[in-house]
């Protein structure tokens, strides 16, 4: 049996998790267009290893949680938002992204925040399911936000408290 597990990101990181973002790219979860090259970097002043929980499956890394802090003030440091989610497609249906989604949970809760949001898109239905399997709700519709593959697609929020 394989052996998997979660553990923060590292700046050793950054090509691993930047080539699982570009060959995870689908418009059922991403609004950007599909990355070309040059390709920039993955970490940035707004996207820092710190920010990631990365999930590794006998020692390679398949799959990544990004938790920020959407507003940066103080009234805000209470809330944290999952922005950005992917297990790779040969690393599915093997729990890994049901144990990214607790392991932010248990980093938020770490960071003292008492809610958890995040963003789907409406026909993102797998996803939808594990969010709500894992006590996310949805709080907020925004019908046709997004024009993608010629149609138009609900953005939704989602939250849980911590």
């Amino acid at each position: 049996m394989p052996e998997s597990h979660i553990r923060p990101a590292t700046l050793a990181d950054e090509e691993s998790l930047a080539h699982l973002d570009r060959v995870t790219w689908s418009t059922l979860h991403a609004v950007m267009p599909r990355p070309e090259p040059p390709y920039p970097p993955l970490f940035d002043e707004r996207h820092r290893p710190e920010d990631f929980l990365v999930a590794e499956l006998d020692g390679h890394v398949v799959g990544y949680i990004r938790l920020v802090q959407m507003i940066p003030l103080p009234a805000h440091a209470h809330i944290l938002t999952i922005q950005g989610f992917v297990v790779a497609e040969e690393a599915r249906g093997r729990g890994l992204g049901r144990a990214l989604i607790r392991a932010a949970v248990a980093e938020a809760r770490a960071r003292g925040a008492r809610r958890l949001n995040l963003r789907v898109l409406g026909r993102n239905t797998p996803a939808r399911k594990l969010y709500e399997a894992e006590g996310f709700t949805v709080e907020g519709v925004s019908p046709e936000e997004f024009f993608l593959d010629g149609a138009y697609v609900d953005d939704i929020s989602m939250g849980r408290a911590l």
